[in-house]
């Protein structure tokens, strides 16, 4: 799996609560395009988002599930973009104690789909700049929020 980390100047608790919204996903995740629906249960383990990936008109409606909740701490998801693939996605919220902050690590990799054809190494340097922008999204909404923005 590829890991990026991004330090966020923010607490665990403002970081989780936009990760926790899943209507904010496509506003942070690079490629989520639009949300249709948010299981009212989300990020509970089992729960879904139905989302769309791509530009109008050339969209790929599909979704994303929960397989790991630790809340405040982790989400492991199952993110669908088929008939592309799937992918696993972990992210780790961890305190930075003393700073007042955290560091937000994601980590992915494709585990089904035609993705699989590509080796690891060269999938990896194809998910890392779209991870890095996608902790910069995120960083974004969280520190918006926290300034009353949202």
């Amino acid at each position: 799996m590829i890991s990026i980390s991004r330090p966020i100047e923010a607490t665990t608790e403002q970081v989780w609560a936009v990760l926790s919204d899943g209507w904010l996903y496509a506003g942070w995740v690079v490629g989520a395009s639009r949300i249709r629906e948010v299981d009212p249960r989300w990020p509970a383990e089992g729960s879904r988002i139905a989302h769309s990936v791509g530009s109008w008109p050339l969209l790929l409606d599909d979704d994303t599930e929960v397989l790991t909740c630790r809340p405040g701490r982790l989400l492991r998801l199952l993110a669908r973009t088929r008939p592309l693939g799937e992918s696993l996605v972990e992210i780790e919220v961890t305190a930075r104690p003393g700073l007042g902050s955290c560091a937000v690590q994601l980590r992915e990799d494709t585990v089904s789909g035609p993705g699989m054809l590509v080796p690891a190494p060269l999938r990896q340097l194809a998910l890392a700049p779209r991870n890095r922008e996608s902790l910069r999204r995120l960083e974004y909404l969280v520190l918006g929020r926290a300034r009353g923005e949202h």
